[in-house]
Formats: structure tokens, C-alpha cells, sequence
């Protein structure tokens, strides 16, 4: 079970860093630092954009709308950090 615990928090932890990746990447691309006429950034973004587009589509359409402000990202990462504290707080009733 314990093995099970460790892939579990594997996952979040690969989650967790590709939305800081995906987070920091949109702030390049948006200060003009990242050109996406580039292939190789373009491959880069719509890969991110497509793994974690089906995490963020329910959080989105669960906040209000809030313009051009994103913060389905930020929620999904609150989210990773509720799962961890709760798994880590209760991995001794399942091992």
C-alpha cells in the first residue's frame, strides 16, 4: 500500500509542476520573452495546454467569471496540496 501512496503523490507532484511550468511559460509568452511563432514552443504549449485543459475545464466552469484573469491554475494547485495533506494525514489507516 505504501507503494501505492508514493505513485499517488508522484502523480501530484508531476502535476504540480507542470502547471508551474504551464504558469510560467504563459507569463514569457506574454511579456513577449517566448515567440510563439517558434515550433518547438509551440509543441511545448499545446502539449501542457491539452494534458491539463480536461483539470482545468470543471474549475473553470465552476469560478465566476473573473475577465482575463485565470485562476483555475491556482485552484487546481490548492487542490494538489488539500489531496497531499489529506493522504499524508491518513496514510497510517491504510497501510
Amino acid at each position: 500500500m505504501t507503494s501505492l501512496f508514493q505513485i499517488i503523490f508522484l502523480l501530484l507532484d508531476v502535476l504540480w509542476y507542470l502547471i508551474v511550468i504551464q504558469v510560467i511559460m504563459s507569463w514569457l509568452v506574454n511579456f513577449g520573452i517566448l515567440n510563439m511563432s517558434q515550433p518547438f514552443i509551440i509543441q511545448i504549449w499545446s502539449s501542457i495546454n491539452r494534458l491539463l485543459e480536461p483539470i482545468y475545464r470543471p474549475v473553470r466552469n465552476f469560478l465566476p467569471a473573473t475577465g482575463g484573469l485565470d485562476i483555475a491554475p491556482l485552484v487546481v494547485i490548492v487542490g494538489i496540496i488539500i489531496i497531499r495533506i489529506i493522504l499524508m494525514n491518513n496514510v497510517s489507516s491504510f497501510v
